[in-house]
């Protein structure tokens, strides 16, 4: 090969792109949008993916995904066939980590937890509560001493599909998920707004989702460097998806255009309020 050539051959073997390490991250393997999904091509899709893509990006490391159902993660995680874990919480499955020595990231997104009931039930007392759908594999915190005590009964299903159709055909009382998903299912994929609406009122947990990995804590920290430093795009990135969609407000699960309504109105009634005296 002559000289020249071999120079540009190599250059392009030490190119960043062919020198970036790639990394597979472990992903649930369920519709969740608008936090992540799978497309009809089996590609994951949504807010986790474009976060995901952005640190890869920022800085030159390559990520693949490997979705999963969600009770096969963790035990891949710690044979090494996957080096990455996504969502993850360092609350969660608490005895299956035993004896590991997991690294989080700093949060990535934040999220609520809760019941969903329809519009006439919105404001009822616990106690009301006798049938509570949930998708198996679910903890529905906050619960746990009334299911106990049999003041509660739990009717599973697959998939979140299944435990919104059994919550509209009224079998239960209310369906406990994330308040997000749920609102965008019903919303976007079921068409049938406000059918189901979040009561704040009723037991409900608060919490993030995070990164996490067995063998890799440098890679962590690299990420946690990405959310301060990209902390504007991570934040557009939340509002074109929606994903913490009014979390802290009293319009949480609430369709776009009825809070649009509710924040007319009281700039409406604040414009006409009388001005108050300065003496």
């Amino acid at each position: 090969m002559k000289p020249v050539l071999l120079c540009l051959f190599s250059t392009l073997l030490l190119t960043p792109a062919a020198l970036a390490q790639t990394y597979i991250v472990g992903v649930e393997e369920l519709p969740f949008a608008p936090h992540y999904s799978l497309d009809g091509e089996g590609q994951y899709r949504g807010f986790a993916r474009e976060v995901l893509d952005a640190f890869a990006a920022d800085s030159g490391v390559g990520l693949s995904y490997k979705a999963l159902p969600v009770d096969q993660l963790l035990p891949a995680l710690q044979r090494g066939e996957i080096d990455l874990k996504y969502p993850d919480s360092p609350h969660w499955a608490g005895a299956q980590k035993a004896g590991m020595t997991l690294h989080y990231s700093q949060a990535v997104v934040d999220y609520v937890d809760g019941v969903l009931v329809a519009p006439q039930r919105k404001g009822q007392a616990v106690e009301r509560l006798g049938r509570l759908a949930m998708v198996r594999g679910w903890t529905p915190r906050g619960y746990e001493q009334a299911i106990d005590s049999g003041q509660i009964q739990l009717s599973y299903s697959d998939d979140l599909r299944q435990m919104i159709r059994q919550a509209l055909k009224q079998d239960t009382d209310g369906a406990y998920f994330n308040v997000v998903v749920a609102t965008h299912y019903l919303d976007n994929i079921r068409a049938r707004p406000g059918a189901l609406v979040f009561d704040p009122k009723l037991p409900h947990t608060r919490g993030s989702f995070h990164l996490s990995s067995l063998r890799h804590p440098q890679l962590i920290a690299r990420f946690d460097r990405f959310l301060v430093e990209r902390s504007a795009q991570v934040a557009a990135l939340k509002a074109s998806h929606r994903v913490e969609a009014n979390l802290d407000s009293d319009y949480l699960g609430l369709e776009q255009w009825k809070v649009d309504y509710f924040e007319r109105q009281k700039a409406k009634a604040g414009a006409q309020a009388p001005a108050l005296s300065t003496r």
